[in-house]
This record gives C-alpha cells, structure tokens and sequence, in this order.
C-alpha cells in the first residue's frame, strides 16, 4: 500500500467530515502538525472536536482553525497561551472538557492500546470528577477516565520512511507517538523523508503498521511560542560581550 503523498490536501482527501474528533500532536507549538492543520482549515470542515495538549497559539498551529470557528469544542489540559480560545470560551462559542495533562495523556495512550477506561486518583474529590464513576481501592477513592480514540489523529516527526515508521526529535516527541496509535485512521508529516533500512530500526519509535499516510514537509517551520532574551551585557573586565 503507498503511504506518501504529493501534499496534504490529497493525504487527507476523503478522511475529513464535519463533526468528527481529530487528535492534534504537539506542545505548546512544538511538534505541531502544521501543514496538516492548515489542510484542514482549507478544506472547511466544521463542527470539530479537537483532543490537544493545547490549542495553539493566536494565529498559529490550532489557533488557525480557531480564527476560522471551524472548532466546536476542545479536549485539552492547557490553553492558557491563546486569547481567542479565552474569547471564545466565555462567549459561549466553544466547549472545553479540561483534563489533567497525565490524565490526558494516558487517556490517548489508552486509546491506542485498546482499552476503553481505567482509575485513576487525579482528580478524585475535585470537579473533575463531577458524573464519573468512582470506585474505592486500597482505601482510596479513584474516578474511571474512558480512553480516548479518534476519527483522525495528524501528527508531525522529524524522521520518517516511506513505510510510516517514524521517529522524533527532543521536546517534539510529546503527544505525538501516543496520539499516532489511537487514530483510526494516522496521516504523518515529516521533515525527513527516507528509505526503509536508512535509518536504525531501534530507534523507531512508531512503527509504520500504525500510520496510514504520509507526507513531506522539508521546510517545516519551527516557531517560538514565548521568545525570552537578554540584553548582552560586557563581561567584567574584559569588554567583551556575554
């Protein structure tokens, strides 16, 4: 089965229809799906559900999909960077169901593992557990999370070969490997696109049976969300600059 496509537009042509649930890999904007993000923002698919770590920020990564209000809610731990997700919000315009950031995650791994719920303590005795079953363990109260299984889960990675292994770079491995196992259907970018056999095999990290579709984006941007500098100052006694 060919997995590599000429752009995103034909990779995720006939995946996409209006109401579904997409996961979005990425942290803050590291490791976004950016390409793919904007595909789905052009193709003017509505009514979403987006399970992310966050939502972007103003103008970038999921936040394009926000400007266009093709969201209809979020499943999210973090989206404190994006004014029009805050805006949003508070208009009544946009659902949020928050999780804590390890019960996000785990929920999506558990997704992908192909297990439907499990305990957890985080949360228990919170709003959080607000409608959730609750059962006793030890003599602590845990509440049941569901796992979480997506229509659709788009994810980036810096290396990749055309039979969909992939494998990712620093901080960008985040929500990434764990979002590609619990798609129904996983489209990939990747900045490097290779050959089976030129990379390490043990330094895959998703194995290809799990992504579906690929594409390449050498020039992927890599964008800061908070640029934090300080003003060179001359070190003392030499004049020199640090």
């Amino acid at each position: 089965m060919k997995k590599v496509y000429p752009d995103a537009q034909s990779a995720l042509a006939g995946l996409l229809k209006d109401g579904m649930l997409i996961m979005a890999g990425g942290f803050g904007l590291c490791g976004i799906p950016e390409t793919l993000i904007k595909a789905i923002r052009d193709s003017g698919v509505t009514n979403l559900t987006i399970v992310s770590n966050n939502a972007g920020v103003d103008g970038a990564g999921l936040g394009l999909l926000l400007e266009t209000k093709q969201v209809k809610k979020m499943i999210s731990s973090y989206v404190g960077e994006n004014k029009l997700f805050a805006q949003q919000f508070l208009s009544g315009a946009l659902e949020i169901e928050f999780n804590p950031q390890g019960t996000l995650a785990e929920r999506i791994r558990a997704g992908g593992a192909g297990i439907p719920a499990f305990f957890t303590r985080t949360g228990a005795g919170t709003d959080i557990a607000k409608g959730k079953e609750e059962r006793e363990f030890d003599g602590e109260r845990y509440i049941m999370e569901r796992g979480i299984v997506a229509d659709l889960s788009i994810v980036h990675a810096w290396m990749g070969d055309t039979e969909g292994n992939l494998v990712y770079r620093k901080t960008a491995r985040n929500f990434n490997p764990m979002m590609a196992t619990a798609g129904k259907t996983t489209v990939a970018e990747v900045e490097h696109l290779v050959q089976p056999g030129d990379f390490n095999p043990d330094h895959i990290v998703t194995p290809g049976v799990y992504v579906q579709r690929i594409i390449h984006v050498p020039d992927a941007v890599k964008h800061i969300e908070q640029r934090t500098v300080r003003k060179r100052v001359p070190a003392a006694g030499t004049g020199e600059e640090v």
